[in-house]
């Protein structure tokens, strides 16, 4: 019983908490900026059951319609705002889960704002890797999520720029005529998420929350898109082993080893995992391919030298697959 009125009064105190930064939020000097820190407010509310309502979503999103860039600054500061001044996991877990809305389904600019703009384009621009609400055990508990999905968010930036530049260039949609370094780095970044996302929180708070299994949903939703692009990028690298650099073997196959090495707690998220199975397989296949590349391109390499120990390492020239001794001549 004691617990139970507890709660009620923490409850409570939230709902004033709420109530007291609408009220701070309607006395802003300027009138658009007023309706904007509501707006925030009412969709990072201190419940930690349930996920910001579809109407309060919309009514932040439709501040996107508003082409003026100071709208979507106001709006993405507003939002920041909430999240960096918080202490409580509920209001920050709901602030992050807007912000990844609106880098998945939001207006352009708001879009932008998020993944380009100088004023939070450095990194680790959420910080919150010491973040902590030891309130009571459920936001202690939710705290652990908190930390993790900052993580996400902050990961998923990066891949808006990738998304972005390719969005622009349907031409190279297939990864075709890409350097394999841009290739590499592109597949190091995407890879990065889903290590991101294999440090998921083991507890069991995704059973009793709306909220964090809507989250787990929408990261998940990511995900989805991230798998396309990493089957691409695997596919186009598969493709011209034969012609990459001993450097180029070795960054690849550790790429590989590192998505490898988040799959099983990757794979746990999803329930149909169909498409999932088919990206292992690539990933599997491909690896195997790149090892034996880097296998036959040492062994010709000590042949060669073998053949000629006279022949400086720097030396070699590679003739399609194959390694042969650049002979100069002394002869005046």
């Amino acid at each position: 019983m004691a617990i139970d009125q507890t709660k009620k009064l923490k409850n409570l105190i939230d709902a004033f908490k709420d109530q007291a930064s609408i009220i701070k939020a309607t006395f802003s000097i300027h009138r658009r900026s007023s309706s904007i820190k509501v707006a925030v407010v009412r969709a990072t509310t201190h419940g930690a059951r349930n996920p910001p309502s579809d109407a309060r979503l919309a009514a932040l999103l439709a501040f996107g319609n508003d082409f003026r860039s100071s709208t979507a600054f106001v709006c993405i500061q507003a939002l920041m705002e909430r999240l960096h001044t918080t202490t409580s996991a509920a209001v920050a877990m709901k602030s992050l889960f807007t912000l990844h809305i609106i880098a998945i389904r939001g207006p352009f600019n708001l879009k932008g704002e998020v993944a380009f703009s100088p004023y939070y384009g450095g990194r680790n621009f959420l910080n919150l890797s010491a973040f902590r609400d030891l309130s009571d055990s459920e936001m202690s508990e939710l705290s652990c999520w908190v930390r993790w999905y900052a993580g996400v968010v902050e990961h998923n930036r990066k891949l808006d720029r990738i998304l972005y530049f390719r969005s622009r260039n349907p031409e190279i949609v297939e990864g075709k005529d890409r350097k394999i370094p841009e290739l590499l780095e592109e597949l190091d970044v995407l890879v990065g998420f889903s290590e991101r996302i294999s440090e998921v929180p083991e507890s069991l708070h995704v059973q009793k929350s709306d909220l964090v299994y809507e989250v787990v949903r929408l990261v998940l939703e990511s995900y989805r898109l991230v798998q396309r692009e990493i089957w691409v990028r695997v596919n186009e690298i598969g493709n011209r082993v034969e012609w990459l650099s001993r450097d180029e073997l070795t960054e690849s196959v550790e790429i590989l080893n590192r998505m490898e090495n988040c799959r099983g707690k990757v794979s746990v998220l999803f329930v149909n995992r169909g498409k999932n199975e088919e990206l292992w397989e690539l990933v599997t296949c491909t690896k195997g391919k790149l090892v034996e590349r880097r296998r036959r391109m040492t062994t010709m390499t000590e042949s060669t030298r073998l053949w000629n120990p006279f022949v400086e390492p720097g030396s070699l020239r590679p003739l399609g697959p194959a390694l042969l001794p650049l002979t100069v001549s002394t002869v005046g």
